[in-house]
């Protein structure tokens, strides 16, 4: 070990008796302090400008040192420029000046040469690492509650990176000697590493070894605080086996072995590597450790409880992938696995026992992709081929239409690329979205685990009075917001199951959670009543959402709930809207519903009503009632009178009987009926969740809309993935308190390296 020590010694006088590493270091920590500084002043004028810009301070810490647009992701994307130039002649300068046969004569092992010239390069490495971490210790002065959490692991990271690069720099040296050839060698290397990944991924062998071997990504993971041992392996075997390849590639001129050993020796060293990694990188066999505040590259406690309720009984997730779908292109290609891979990371590190499935297919897919009117006088299977030879690959790798429907009918999917998850026997579908996120998300995920472990909460919609349809996604229905399967926040994708009842010629089903009676257009049958007061009476639960002009249809049935209908129609002053669209703000009682409602209701964003009747409610009664919804008495009254719609203007009269005030447009109501608690929600205007109101840019309508079912379920569904607000969210700094800061570390700072590397080499020169 000393002699090792001594050999790193020499090396690293060596290292710095020259003035490469001195200008590196220099211009490592100018290149460091022109990005941290330059992400300060953006989020300084964001600071300065205030208002709704200041969104953009939330999470300050990875804005400054993040991936995207951060020093580390920065330093991640540049670094690699800076390792060959100083790699390049560690044994190839040995070999170029004939040492390495002085070496090669002494009692001097090539293990202790190839650990000493490493051991120089780790201190060297460490040496940017310090650079680093000045704009570490800086960060807790300039944000206010920086998450060093998030810092440090991507500091480690990328000081595995510098060790990972400066290994394959010294093997690269070993094979030649001339520096420039090394040098060029290594970079070859890193692109090699980085771009493996990407070779041949539709072969499901070589797609997992070639996924291993490639460098690209690992330390990104860790850059957002979360250090996990596969990576950490991934590295360490990295560097062990370019340090072992250099040992044999130094002994194959010190002894003489036939090129057959040697090239055995090599194959052996990548096997061995390459078992270990397996190995490490299989699901329950890698630790984690999220170092940042709050946990948030892990999964929420609510999510962690429902995958511990799963147990240690498996849990099956099927893809089935339509060639000729929209999703197929950009995620479902083979070539995009190890994509889905990571995506579901965050699931099998708390349950390791997560099987994922492929099924790849093709057959007519939804109606809006319009194939055949795409590719007139084609037939199906003649389409599916021209799309297999445009992505470059085989048709008869994926099953007929008549094939998978001997798997699964997936056309109640529309033939779209879905997930299937199975458990214990039962099955729920996951599904990809029509949105920028594509993918399901944590909520979407944690509520198909769940449905497959408790009992489905229903909604019941009631049909046969022309209300309001839960299945056709035109602007009065409710299609979009219910049962869209191709929209994220319907509620058949958090975890509800829809259902519709005549009440004319059927009962009320026994499993439904709450009843839904959404705009009747005439009055209910004396049947029908009957059978909404029985339910009411037993305590069913009951959705009532009311229209202006039909009043007398839901009399009967808020009646005996306390509840009256206002005559007239609420109205609302706006320069934008017509009269009639009331935007009615949150109540303290809705706000507490979820934390996306409270952001609402504190940046007074309402649910837009088209339309709205006031509520009104006395105290007696057996019900307890809160106002979730009430109008803004600023800009909003009730107008009993006629009026147009077109009017160019509306003034409040109070000569024709107009009334100002806050007036409720949402009721809750409980009370205990049986020992269970009954809920019920009554809604002035039906528009509320329509599909209309769900386009509508700047309402709360969507995140109401679900939490008000949410809220029938006692807080089952949806799954709340709602994290605590980032604290570091403000800077310490004023624009002239940065020009101080950039003098600092793009002044002074390098002004005093550049000093001490002067100094240094004269006085070197000099002895």
């Amino acid at each position: 070990m000393n002699t090792t020590l001594r050999i790193a010694k020499l090396e690293l006088n060596t290292l710095f008796y020259s003035p490469i590493a001195w200008f590196l270091s220099i211009i490592f920590l100018f290149q460091c302090a022109l990005k941290y500084t330059s992400g300060l002043q953006i989020l300084i004028g964001y600071q300065e400008v205030g208002g709704l810009q200041l969104q953009w301070l939330q999470n300050s810490t990875i804005s400054v040192f993040g991936l995207q647009m951060g020093l580390l992701g920065d330093v991640i994307r540049k670094v690699y420029f800076y390792l060959p130039l100083l790699t390049m002649g560690l044994i190839s300068r040995e070999v170029n000046s004939g040492t390495i046969k002085l070496l090669y004569s002494s009692p001097v092992k090539v293990s202790q040469i190839v650990l000493g010239k490493f051991m120089a390069m780790m201190t060297y490495n460490l040496v940017l690492i310090g650079i680093l971490l000045i704009f570490a210790v800086a960060t807790t002065f300039n944000v206010e509650n920086a998450d060093l959490g998030f810092i440090m692991p991507g500091i480690f990271a990328i000081y595995l990176l510098l060790c990972a690069y400066a290994a394959i720099g010294l093997f690269m040296s070993c094979l030649t000697s001339y520096q420039v050839v090394a040098a060029i060698s290594t970079l070859v290397c890193f692109a090699l590493l980085a771009y493996i990944g990407t070779v041949w991924q539709d072969k499901d062998f070589v797609r997992d070894l070639t996924y291993f071997l490639s460098i690209s990504g690992r330390a990104e993971r860790m850059i957002y605080g979360l250090i996990s041992t596969n990576h950490v392996f991934y590295f360490l075997l990295i560097i062990s086996m370019f340090l072992a390849f250099s040992v044999i590639k130094l002994e194959s001129g010190r002894t003489s072995k036939s090129g057959l050993q040697i090239a055995l020796r090599y194959v052996g060293v990548l096997i061995v590597a390459l078992t270990i990694g397996y190995f490490t990188s299989r699901p329950g066999l890698i630790g984690y450790y999220d170092a940042t505040r709050g946990n948030t590259q892990t999964l929420t406690p609510a999510t962690q409880k429902i995958i511990k309720e799963l147990g240690d009984e498996p849990l099956e997730v099927t893809s089935y992938i339509n060639l000729v779908d929209g999703f197929y292109r950009g995620g479902g290609e083979p070539e995009q696995r190890n994509r889905d891979l990571d995506r579901w990371e965050a699931y099998r590190r708390f349950k390791s026992n997560i099987k994922l499935n492929y099924v790849y297919y093709y057959d007519v897919p939804a109606p809006e992709m319009e194939l055949f009117k795409q590719y007139p006088g084609k037939s199906l299977k003649q389409i599916a081929e021209q799309y297999a030879y445009s992505f470059k690959t085989d048709i008869s790798h994926f099953l007929s239409p008549e094939e998978i429907k001997k798997v699964i009918d997936l056309s109640g999917e529309e033939n779209r690329y879905v997930m299937e998850m199975k458990y214990k026997g039962k099955r729920t579908f996951l599904r990809l979205f029509y949105d920028n996120e594509r993918y399901p998300t944590e909520t979407e995920v944690g509520a198909a685990m769940k449905r497959l472990m408790v009992k489905l909460p229903k909604i019941v919609f009631v049909e046969g009075e022309f209300e309001r349809s839960k299945d056709k996604t035109g602007d009065r229905d409710y299609g979009m917001m219910v049962g869209m399967k191709t929209n994220r926040l319907a509620l058949i994708n958090q975890g509800f199951d829809i259902g519709g009842v005549n009440l004319d010629v059927e009962d009320i089903p026994a499993d439904v959670t709450v009843l839904v009676i959404a705009d009747p257009r005439r009055a209910f049958s004396t049947q029908a009543l009957n059978r909404i007061q029985n339910y009411i009476d037993k305590g069913g639960n009951l959705l009532i959402a009311a229209e202006p002009g039909k009043q007398s249809v839901l009399a009967p049935l808020l009646k005996p709930l306390g509840v009256d209908l206002s005559e007239g129609m609420l109205v609302e002053k706006s320069k934008d809207n017509g009269p009639e669209l009331v935007r009615a703000l949150l109540t303290k009682q809705a706000a507490g519903l979820s934390k996306g409602l409270l952001g609402f209701a504190k940046d007074s964003v309402g649910v837009s009503m088209p339309g709205v009747l006031a509520l009104s409610y006395g105290n007696k009664g057996t019900f307890s009632i809160q106002s979730l919804l009430v109008t803004d008495s600023r800009v909003s009254w009730n107008r009993k009178g006629s009026f147009a719609l077109d009017s160019a203007v509306i003034d409040f009269s109070a000569a024709q009987g107009d009334q100002r005030g806050p007036f409720p447009t949402a009721l809750a109501l409980s009370r205990k009926v049986n020992g269970k608690e009954q809920r019920i929600a009554i809604i002035g205007d039906a528009d509320f969740m329509s599909t209309g109101e769900m386009k509508r840019w700047g309402n709360a309508n969507g995140e109401f809309s679900t939490q008000l079912f949410g809220w029938f379920t006692k807080g089952e569904f949806p799954i709340d993935t709602s994290r605590p607000d980032p604290i570091d969210n403000h800077i310490n700094l004023t624009y002239k308190q940065l020009d101080l800061l950039k003098v600092l570390l793009m002044g002074i700072f390098p002004g005093v390296l550049t000093l001490v590397a002067v100094v240094f080499l004269v006085r070197r020169k000099r002895k």
